[in-house]
């Protein structure tokens, strides 16, 4: 049964890609217009993921999210919260591997809503990409989300936290904002499958952009994020128990 449910939703998201597609070209002409359709595209999702998978999401923490645009700085386990953080924040702008644009209708949209692309041979010019094409969607009134660690992470796991988030926030002067959530336990990293259960996000009061250095505050959002993944972790039906601490 788990598995029919899983092919439906596959299905959908295949057919619903390619009319997301078709609806992003007319919408470049108004205003963050292919944004906002791929809002509505991942909030499709989420509710086939609610009603066809039976996997929901609860989020603590929604009063630290600040009136003004800032960054999103995420945990990285699966493709759910690329969906869900579209829902729970205001209209953002991700950080993804260039890589991806390549991929049909889905990519395409990517790019024509502006994702900033990075590739991630490129060493110090990746900097630098990340930099010129951030300040650009700041000032077009975009949040940025990244994921510091570069790569989705195995639940349980703790990957290398980056400094390009801490980077933007002093040079664009936003505040970032932690996010910690366990969607790898029922998203597995590169699973065909999702499982039902419910999704805990946490939101964490923003690190203030002039409170430190880049190390500093990619300290504190990183011993933040890892603090509450302790804390969600273990509940769901693909954590590996092995990876938890007696």
């Amino acid at each position: 049964m788990l598995l029919m449910r899983n092919l439906l939703y596959w299905l959908i998201l295949s057919v619903s890609a390619i009319l997301m597609f078709l609806c992003v070209i007319p919408a470049m002409l108004f205003r963050q217009g292919p944004n906002k359709v791929g809002r509505a595209w991942a909030r499709l999702l989420l509710w086939c993921l609610k009603n066809i998978i039976g996997l929901k999401y609860e989020v603590q923490g929604q009063e630290h999210i600040p009136s003004a645009p800032a960054i999103i700085c995420a945990k990285h386990q699966s493709g759910w919260e690329t969906l869900a953080l579209q829902e729970i924040f205001p209209l953002q702008i991700y950080v993804a591997k260039k890589e991806l644009f390549k991929i049909p209708f889905f990519g395409w949209g990517l790019k024509l809503a502006k994702t900033i692309g990075i590739d991630r041979k490129a060493g110090a010019k990746a900097t630098q990409q990340l930099m010129q094409q951030g300040l650009a969607r700041k000032n077009e009134g975009f949040w940025i989300t990244i994921f510091p660690e570069g790569t989705r992470v195995k639940a349980g796991t703790r990957g290398k936290y980056k400094l390009g988030a801490a980077r933007m926030a002093k040079l664009f002067e936003m505040d970032l904002v932690p996010v910690a959530h366990n969607s790898g336990e029922y998203w597995p990293r590169n699973s065909f499958l999702k499982y039902p259960g419910t999704v805990q996000v946490v939101i964490g009061e923003p690190v203030r952009h002039d409170s430190g250095d880049e190390v500093a505050l990619m300290a504190r959002c990183e011993e933040w994020i890892e603090a509450q993944q302790e804390q969600i972790s273990g509940v769901g039906p693909c954590f590996d128990a092995s990876l938890k601490a007696p």
